[in-house]
């Protein structure tokens, strides 16, 4: 049976043309693919293209954009074998954490691509990766939420933009890569999630729940406290030292977190290292936020760490069952 996939452009490099202000992108991706490809788009797998009707320019997501992508996927689910986003690079990995929360138990592939150059210039990676994700989706053995980038096929709550020019743009520094692509597709059946019971969960996001802070020497505790004014937070990531060490000798800022934690602001302590997990309380710096009750992040990245509390708490999950859901993998996400 010939499987049939749904491309989804919600804009970024991959789709934009140059402009006097640089970079813009444009609709009209599909024809510029054709032309690209000429009598070798009979090769591809079967696909429809849909662009979204506000392209973005990735580094103006918002969460309700993860939202919009999700409903598009679901409306689409019953009648796709499988599935591609076009999307920018710059928070790829926030949109690909954000759709493996919204999309849990899936039962088949979504693969976020897009490129370092323009499909509309000659030279680029636009068009591998765009082929290559095609084909992945087409494939019938993946079930989750994925980036593909480069010959790397990296599961998408793992995955983490390393280098803002070359090619090799995307890694998971935490999680060995579910693929590689070279001569031949070799997939990594026994690290892929098993296919499940599709249980979607698209909330309402409110994009001021949630903020994110990076400890760093001399850091005043009035960041924490302004960060956290708003009564619409609800969380807080913040990204401290090795295996989650805070400046614990600095009790004006212990005691903000301390406040934030009392009042019911769900802090979750992940490292600023690319490698490694929290281990909250190997140091004594690290025990101080046991204390208080701030969340060990074990080994999420930054983006994951944010998008799965954003929905979290979007869910009305709080206290111990909300501790609870970030301390344990839901997808994969942590280990």
């Amino acid at each position: 049976m010939m499987m049939k996939v749904l491309v989804i452009y919600t804009g970024g490099t991959i789709g934009m043309v140059p402009s006097d202000q640089g970079y813009v992108p444009v609709s009209g991706f599909h024809d510029r693919v054709l032309e690209q490809l000429g009598s070798a788009a009979d090769q591809l797998p079967e696909y429809d293209l849909v662009e979204l009707d506000r392209l973005i320019d990735s580094a103006n997501v918002v969460p309700q954009d993860w939202c919009e992508i999700a409903r598009t996927l679901e409306r689409h689910w019953a009648q796709y074998d499988g599935f591609v986003v076009l999307h920018g690079t710059d928070t790829m990995a926030y949109t690909a954490s954000a759709l493996s929360f919204m999309l849990r138990g899936i039962d088949k592939p979504v693969i976020l691509t897009g490129s370092q150059i323009p499909l509309a210039e000659l030279r680029n990676d636009a068009l591998d990766n765009l082929i290559t994700s095609l084909m992945l989706a087409a494939s019938g053995e993946i079930h989750e939420v994925c980036v593909y980038f480069n010959g790397r096929l990296l599961r998408g709550n793992r995955a983490r933009k390393v280098r803002s020019t070359g090619f090799d743009a995307f890694d998971s520094p935490n999680c060995p890569w579910l693929g590689q692509v070279g001569i031949h597709i070799d997939l990594r059946h026994d690290l892929l999630l098993p296919a499940g019971t599709p249980d979607f969960c698209i909330p309402q996001l409110d994009p001021s729940a949630v903020v994110a802070l990076s400890v760093f020497p001399g850091m005043p505790a009035r960041l924490i406290e302004s960060a956290l004014d708003d009564p619409r937070v609800r969380g807080l990531v913040l990204q401290t030292y090795g295996v989650g060490n805070p400046p614990d000798a600095d009790l004006a800022l212990i005691g903000a977190l301390e406040q934030a934690c009392a009042r019911g602001v769900a802090v979750l302590n992940v490292t600023q290292c690319h490698q490694g997990a929290v281990s909250q309380g190997a140091y004594a710096t690290g025990a101080t936020l046991n204390r208080i009750g701030v969340i060990p992040g074990s080994d999420l990245t930054p983006e994951a760490a944010f998008t799965k509390l954003h929905l979290l708490l979007a869910q009305d999950l709080f206290g111990e069952q909300l501790s609870d859901a970030l301390s344990h993998p839901l997808c994969g996400e942590c280990a």
